[in-house]
C-alpha cells in the first residue's frame, strides 16, 4: 500500500497544485480527459523509443547513454506530448489563455508520467527482482521512492515549461514561442537522461525555479484580468 501511494501520489500533488492555482479553473472533464491521453501516449513512445534503440545503438556506453537521453525519450515522449497540445488541446474552446496552456502541459505529462511510473514500479522492479534474485517488494518500494523526486517532478515540471511556451505562441503569434515550447523541454529531459545520479538532480532543480517563475509570470497576468478569454492569434 506505501509503495502504491508513493507511486501516484506525487503526479497527483502537482497536478492539483497547478490546475487548482489557475485563476480561471479549467473543466474537469477535459482535465481528465487531457490527462487520459497522456496515459494513451506511452504506447507510441515505447514503440518509438525501440526503434530509436534499434538504429542508434552501436554496444558502445557512449551509444547508450545517448539511446536513454537525446536520441530517444527526449524527442520521442516530449514530442508526444506536444502533439497533444497542439492536435488536441488548442482546438478546444476552453482552451483561451495562456495560462492554458501550462495548465495542460502539466495535465498530459503527469499523465504520461504515472502509467509510466506504474510500468517501473511493478513491471521494471519485477522483472529486474526475478532476474538479479532481489525482493520484489523492497525494490518496488525503492523505484517508487526515486522516482518521486526525481522522473515525476521531470514530466510535470517539464510540461509546465513546454505549456507556457506553447500557451504564449498561440495568444501572440510569436513563432520563436513555438520552438521554445519543443526545444526547452527537449533539453531538460535530454540532460536529465544522460547525466548520471546525483548529477541529474541539478537539472530537477533548474525545473523547479523555471516551472515555479514562469507559472508565477502567468499568474501575475492573470491577476488583474476578470475574463480568461483571449483571441488565438495563430
Amino acid at each position: 500500500m506505501i509503495t502504491l501511494l508513493i507511486t501516484l501520489v506525487p503526479p497527483i500533488i502537482i497536478l492539483l497544485y497547478f490546475v487548482l492555482t489557475d485563476k480561471f479553473k479549467e473543466p474537469k472533464g477535459t482535465v481528465i480527459l487531457i490527462f487520459f491521453l497522456g496515459f494513451l501516449i506511452c504506447l507510441p513512445a515505447g514503440i518509438l523509443n525501440g526503434l530509436s534503440h534499434d538504429f542508434f545503438y552501436d554496444g558502445s556506453k557512449y551509444s547508450e547513454n545517448l539511446v536513454s537521453s537525446f536520441l530517444g525519450p527526449a524527442w520521442a515522449e516530449e514530442l508526444l506530448k506536444f502533439s497533444i497540445l497542439y492536435l488536441i488541446v488548442l482546438k478546444r474552446n476552453e482552451f483561451n489563455e495562456p495560462m492554458d496552456g501550462l495548465v495542460y502541459g502539466v495535465v498530459v505529462s503527469l499523465g504520461f508520467a504515472t502509467y509510466e511510473n506504474y510500468t517501473y514500479v511493478y513491471e521494471w522492479a519485477e522483472q529486474i527482482a526475478k532476474d538479479e534474485g532481489y525482493d520484489f517488494a523492497e525494490l518496488s518500494y525503492l523505484v517508487a521512492l526515486g522516482r518521486s523526486y526525481s522522473a515525476i517532478p521531470l514530466h510535470g515540471l517539464n510540461g509546465a515549461v513546454m505549456g507556457y511556451y506553447f500557451g504564449m505562441y498561440a495568444f501572440t503569434g510569436n513563432k520563436n514561442f513555438l520552438i521554445l515550447s519543443l526545444i526547452l523541454p527537449y533539453l531538460f529531459h535530454g540532460f536529465y537522461n544522460f547525466l548520471e545520479w546525483p548529477d541529474s538532480m541539478w537539472v530537477i532543480l533548474a525545473l523547479v525555479f523555471s516551472s515555479l517563475y514562469l507559472h508565477r509570470d502567468l499568474k501575475r497576468k492573470q491577476k488583474n484580468k476578470k475574463s480568461e478569454h483571449e483571441k488565438i492569434k495563430i
